[in-house]
């Protein structure tokens, strides 16, 4: 039972890793904590529903191009909204993304109303028997999916000269600023790798969960704890945290009952930053 629920915990942290991925990206290089972040994973999914409702696209094979789609949006979103608050105050910068998720979420509310959607027959539906354990193929499409996402961000931000040069940001803005970097251009391309990073759990989470206005609340929620847990700035952090937090909720959930599972989480939270305040990989922690 407990490899079950590990194996159940591990497939769902993957997705929150994604998630988590496209935060931790934005805060390293912007330094914003994007709390409308688990609004665009909403958006997201429901871009995937009616692709699939009005066009017959299935979300699986929708990903690309809703990624695609939440890029564009996430430049759009910087040049309009948050290029012009960043360098403001940082309470003024918190209360823009806070304001920007109320708002999504009950533009969501108004266009779609609160009504339950969900997708009928996703090409992944079926159970994958592993000896004792099953495995929902939904879930382990999205999560392989989340993986492959997240590699391809990894290569861009390690590989490329533009992921280069938006490290080089998060590390010393000012430094790159006399590099001749553009720091505008890159801020915004980073916005949108981290409104397509959402964007791509969105849809992959659309084959197979609950679609609602407030379905990107938790998401939101469990990737800023798994951001702060794996460390503020650190991409891999981010999903390493956030698979930790996917097995702590199924097999603490399981043991000391459903309703404990975030407590747990946010326990777990407190042990790590009281032994590593930066998190586990955060920069210069200890």
């Amino acid at each position: 039972m407990i490899l079950q629920l590990a194996t159940g915990g591990l497939l769902l942290g993957c997705i929150y890793g994604l998630v988590a991925m496209g935060l931790s990206l934005i805060y390293g290089v912007m330094g914003i904590v994007n709390f409308a972040h688990g609004a665009f994973v909403m958006l997201a999914m429901y871009a995937s529903y009616w692709l699939y409702s009005l066009a017959g696209l299935d979300p699986v094979i929708g990903t690309p191009l809703v990624a695609l789609l939440m890029f564009g949006f996430g430049i759009v979103v910087y040049r309009l909204i948050i290029g012009k608050v960043l360098r403001g105050p940082f309470l003024a910068r918190l209360l823009v993304t806070f304001g920007m998720g109320i708002f999504f979420v009950n533009l969501a509310q108004f266009l779609w109303t609160p009504d339950y959607r969900m997708v009928q027959e996703s090409i992944s539906h079926g159970i994958i028997m592993l000896g004792p354990i099953f495995i929902e193929l939904p879930k382990l499409v999205a999560s392989i999916g989340s993986l492959v996402v997240a590699g391809l961000v990894y290569w861009f931000l390690r590989k490329t000269k533009t992921g280069l040069a938006i490290q080089a940001i998060s590390i010393d803005r000012a430094a790159a600023s006399l590099m001749g970097i553009n720091l505008e251009r890159l801020n915004a391309i980073a916005f949108g790798l981290g409104l397509a990073c959402a964007g791509a759990a969105g849809a992959l989470l659309a084959s197979f969960y609950y679609i609602f206005p407030d379905v990107g609340t938790m998401f939101g929620l469990v990737a800023l704890v798994a951001v702060a847990l794996g460390g503020f700035g650190s991409t891999e952090g981010a999903l390493v945290g956030a698979i930790l937090i996917g097995i702590i909720e199924t097999v603490g959930g399981f043991l000391v009952g459903p309703e404990y599972k975030y407590a747990l989480i946010f326990l777990a939270y407190l042990l790590i930053v009281i032994v590593r305040p930066r998190g586990l990989m955060g920069w210069g922690a200890d």
